[in-house]
């Protein structure tokens, strides 16, 4: 959509309000509402914003910030509100000179995508997030209390959250969102909404999106939606699979495709899978950001804890479905939905192009559960586990220089300082578990 375009959908709807989103390095989105009376201002970049206030963003003496709304993110949320509709748009941050913000995590994953171009290849990216609903208290404030105690592909009676989900589909639906599928996931409350295959940037924009949607209509049904990895003990976490191949823009041919080759995958889908599986501990501080993340990260809860790749097998981080042909593609299955979409993907898939460019050696498929091996088997094979903590993976972020280059120095900087703080506050408070276990033994 161009900006009169959008300035024109608007006034046929009646919008009343829009609200410019973006997200803070840690993904939290953030938004400066407007009447739509400023929006043709909006579109023009001349909205300015406080980047003080925002985390990770700069300092109070650099404060001044611009939003660059990007119009083919124009949607109408679809719920109604009693003095008219709200649209959204998606902004880049600028800073008051006109440059890209280099802290702004939507620049930055469409500076690694340019990166991709430039090598001649699209990045296409399908998203399947997990995510639970839990019961609300009469005053709001959320519980763990589970909505059902359905399983995998489980239907009414027993999935009380269908109703809720399938109104989350519809809402999407409506704002222009694909939606390939929607099921009951294996834990208790858990729930999967799989998108379309988009480009990466959309893919990102879509995910935000659909963090606020699931939020707002479950709390209309009386639940609240959460992201958080492990929310609850003993049962499996919450992923979020990234399905990526490439495209390339000469042919729009999948390049991920070659039937001469085994298992139908082109060498430049085994050196992507390579640059990933190279930079997977440096990339997972971004993918997995909580230190609840790696309590969703052990083993016998279905989530990847080892660096491998198989044709099959859904044991290791990197799993390459069954569809061939332009379908062709791999899959991540190690990130989660606390992450920030924008920064994931930008590191994700800058390490597999830097399995492109320097072509790392991959080693063969894994077609056992690597659960059920021996650790001295694993090591034999070379297979490494992805970092245990979020100081771990930190360690790790900051040791490699792709993952580094993909985010620039300013988020580098700024999250893992975020970061290191949290898990200091971590390391450093009693929890319950510990009253529960020694208090009365020692």
């Amino acid at each position: 959509m161009t900006k009169d375009e959008v300035l024109e959908r608007s006034r046929e709807l009646n919008v009343k309000f829009v609200r410019l989103q973006f997200t803070d390095i840690l993904g939290i989105v953030k938004n400066v509402a407007i009447p739509a009376r400023s929006l043709p201002m909006a579109l023009e970049g001349q909205m300015m914003f406080d980047g003080s206030s925002i985390e990770g963003f700069v300092r109070t003496v650099e404060s001044n910030m611009y939003l660059d709304p990007d119009p083919n993110t124009f949607a109408v949320f679809p719920w109604t509100e009693s003095h008219g509709l709200t649209a959204r748009l998606m902004c880049d941050i600028k800073n008051p000179d006109g440059t890209a913000f280099q802290g702004c995590p939507r620049s930055t994953l469409k500076r690694v995508l340019k990166e991709a171009t430039d090598m001649g290849y699209q990045v296409l990216v399908g998203p399947e997030p997990e995510f639970f609903l839990f019961q609300q208290k009469p005053n709001g404030e959320a519980t763990v209390e589970t909505t059902d105690e359905a399983g995998y592909f489980d239907l009414s009676p027993s999935d009380l959250g269908e109703d809720a989900r399938r109104d989350i589909v519809l809402a999407l639906e409506e704002m222009g969102m694909e939606i390939e599928a929607t099921h009951h996931e294996v834990s208790p409350g858990q729930h999967e909404i799989d998108f379309r295959y988009q480009d990466a940037l959309t893919t990102a924009d879509t995910i935000v999106t659909f963090r606020v949607v699931a939020r707002t209509v479950a709390r209309q049904h009386g639940f609240h939606a959460t992201f958080m990895p492990k929310p609850l003990t003993g049962v499996n976490g919450s992923g979020l699979h990234l399905h990526q191949s490439l495209i390339t823009v000469a042919d729009g041919k999948n390049a991920f495709w070659d039937p001469k080759q085994p298992h139908g995958l082109s060498r430049t889908a085994t050196r992507y899978i390579s640059g990933l599986m190279a930079h997977a501990r440096g990339f997972t501080a971004m993918t997995n950001p909580l230190i609840n993340s790696y309590k969703r990260l052990v083993p016998g809860y279905e989530a990847p804890v080892y660096i491998a790749w198989s044709t099959g097998n859904r044991s290791p981080m990197i799993r390459v479905p069954q569809a061939q042909g332009e379908a062709t593609r791999i899959e991540l299955r190690s990130p989660d939905p606390a992450c920030n979409p924008y920064l994931a993907l930008a590191v994700t898939i800058k390490a597999g192009l830097s399995g492109l460019k320097h072509r790392y050696d991959l080693p063969a498929p894994i077609t056992r559960n690597i659960y059920r091996m021996h650790e001295s088997e694993r090591r034999e094979l070379g297979i490494e586990r992805l970092p245990e903590s979020l100081d771990e993976a930190l360690t790790y972020l900051e040791e490699d220089s792709v993952v580094r280059d993909a985010l620039g120095d300013h988020i580098t900087h700024r999250f893992v300082e975020a970061k290191r703080l949290e898990w200091d506050i971590y390391r450093h408070e009693v929890h319950p578990w510990e009253l529960e276990q020694y208090l009365t033994v020692y």
